[in-house]
């Protein structure tokens, strides 16, 4: 047995003398990134798969006979939920003799390290976007969530297939943007109909994204007018919305995104196979008290 909590390390917790102890916590973990950016599903298996299946083609002109359409097939995609889980422990007479509200709550901790966790994997669709080493999905397609995509269909791909960018974020960029997204090709070669274009923004860059928008999702703050124009012009990137992600500083200050909302939220998937699970008990022999936590959880897109 290694690594309890022992009273030599914590002489502090049992003098009564001191005001207060503060150990830590600030709330209970919940940052609802998970929920926001991603189509949450449950399963009951080893792993989940996902298949495309491809759009029809343009009907014809009727001429007496009706043409009957064919689809090409879409790409497989496998989800296969990782296990999670960490344990702590406490000498029986550190939690007997202390003298403060600490370790009462033996499993808040473990709560806040999984979600703390799941909040660093959850970021990972954008932070490890440009490339094609998965954590836990198998592509069939192989190609990185921003690169140049493929297709079954056997359509030219030299246009409307690569969604991978290296503009710095400025008004003119987020223009263009918004505008090579309109002429994105599904499996067939046809546009796809897009809308809803929100820009995901490191914090770093989140004040130049609402100057350049127009848009302050803080206080619903909405501008028409172009901010790099003194004569009244109408700003051509107003309209788009601005979502902060403040865990994409840690890997950039500089990537930023811009995505179709809807079709973003369909997706992405994250899994929860099994949701945290917290188990306590005391050791017979030792009479430490332990506490656990377990999952199973993954995330893809399909």
């Amino acid at each position: 047995m290694s690594n309890p909590h022992a009273t030599s390390a914590f002489m502090s917790v049992l003098d009564k003398r001191l005001r207060e102890v503060f150990d830590g916590k600030f709330a209970e973990y919940d940052s609802g990134m998970i929920s926001k950016y991603f189509r949450v599903i449950s399963g009951d298996s080893a792993f989940e798969e996902f298949n495309e299946i491809g759009e029809l083609p343009d009907v014809t002109a009727f001429n007496g006979a009706l043409s009957y359409l064919t689809r090409s097939p879409g790409y497989y995609t496998k989800l296969e939920p990782k296990e999670f889980a960490g344990g702590t422990m406490w000498e029986r007479k550190l939690l007997d003799d202390k003298k403060f509200p600490v370790f009462n709550d033996r499993t808040s901790d473990l709560a806040e390290s999984m979600g703390r966790v799941r909040d660093k994997y959850a970021v990972k669709p954008f932070t490890g976007a440009f490339g094609a080493a998965f954590d836990f999905m198998t592509s069939e397609e192989g190609i990185a969530l921003c690169g140049s995509h493929t297709t079954k269909s056997g359509v030219s791909t030299t246009t409307g297939f690569s969604n991978a960018g290296t503009s710095a974020m400025t008004k003119t960029s987020i223009n263009a943007t918004r505008i090579l997204m309109n002429k994105f090709k599904n499996g067939i070669g046809e546009r796809i109909n897009m809308g809803n274009f929100v820009v995901v923004t490191p914090d770093f860059l989140s004040n130049t994204a609402y100057e350049a928008t127009g848009y302050d999702p803080s206080n619903g703050a909405k501008s028409m007018l172009d901010p790099d124009s003194a004569n009244h012009k109408i700003n051509t990137a107003a309209g788009i919305k601005v979502e902060r992600l403040m865990r994409l500083d840690d890997n950039s200050t500089k990537n930023w995104f811009m995505v179709d909302w809807a079709k973003m939220k369909k997706h992405l998937v994250w899994l929860d196979r099994i949701k945290s699970e917290f188990d306590t008990t005391t050791d017979f022999d030792s009479k430490v008290v332990k506490a656990s936590v377990y999952a199973r959880w993954c995330y893809g897109h399909t």
